[in-house]
């Protein structure tokens, strides 16, 4: 009787964990090259956004469809043993119509990206050397911008920008291509299968520099305004009590 008490037990913890903790994706396209590959599966966090963490810039999310982006996309059939291991997080879903993309862009950026220019957000330029597909350009498939992403909204691109169907690409539907919070799933951590592409999905530095947030990026010109105003009032004073003199 211990037998199948144990194994209801396992059940229960594997579907709590694929509920609140992680769970797996598999990649199923080349959008993410050569950073992830056909066929991989990842280990999505899903635990921070329960504690109010939102996507940051440089991460790779996953994130389920916000509508018209893979109404095209054949979805395949499982059988019976697939739905259960989907289920309970020991194998991905099949169904789910999940896609995975790097976030570029958070709620408040302004993102854009030129014919044979960088992608640049807030004004700074984004070295992606580090991640970019080799021989890929930033965006001369599909130039966009200037785009300000909406609050609570992110803007996703794929590391192999000429074979992925990203923001750029969805820029008629509401948002202007841009993803909901609510819709992502979570950050994909580590590359845990095949075993030999073992690795962790860190944030490039390119993402960490200097005055890349549109908050730090407009410091310094709220802080000339912050000092001109008493310069401003100092001298209309002057002007005042001149007047009043004469």
């Amino acid at each position: 009787m211990e037998l199948p008490l144990l194994i209801g037990i396992a059940l229960i913890l594997a579907l709590l964990i694929k509920t609140f903790l992680v769970q797996a994706f598999s990649i199923p396209s080349d959008s993410m090259q050569n950073t992830l590959q056909r066929g991989d599966r990842v280990l999505v966090d899903k635990l921070t956004p329960w504690f109010g963490s939102e996507p940051e810039r440089g991460e790779v999310v996953v994130f389920h469809d916000p509508g018209g982006w893979l109404e095209d996309t054949a979805t395949p059939e499982p059988n019976a043993v697939q739905k259960f291991l989907s289920f309970i997080g020991l194998m991905p879903s099949s169904e789910e119509k999940d896609l995975i993309k790097r976030v570029v862009a958070v709620g408040g950026d302004t993102v854009e990206c030129k014919e044979n220019g960088p992608v640049t957000v807030n004004g700074k330029s984004l070295d992606e050397k580090s991640f970019i597909f080799p021989g890929n350009t930033p965006c001369n498939d599909k130039p966009f911008g200037p785009i300000k992403v909406p609050e609570g909204r992110i803007f996703v691109m794929g590391d192999h920008r000429q074979n992925s169907l990203d923001s750029r690409y969805h820029q008629e539907l509401p948002g202007q291509g841009t993803v909901s919070n609510d819709e992502v799933v979570g950050r994909a951590v580590v590359v845990a299968w095949p075993l030999g592409r073992w690795a962790t999905l860190p944030v490039p530095d390119t993402f960490d520099q200097p005055g890349l947030n549109a908050a730090a990026a407009m410091a310094p010109a709220a802080l000339g305004v912050a000092g001109a105003v008493p310069l401003v009032l100092w001298r209309r004073r002057r002007l005042t009590a001149r007047r009043t003199a004469g």
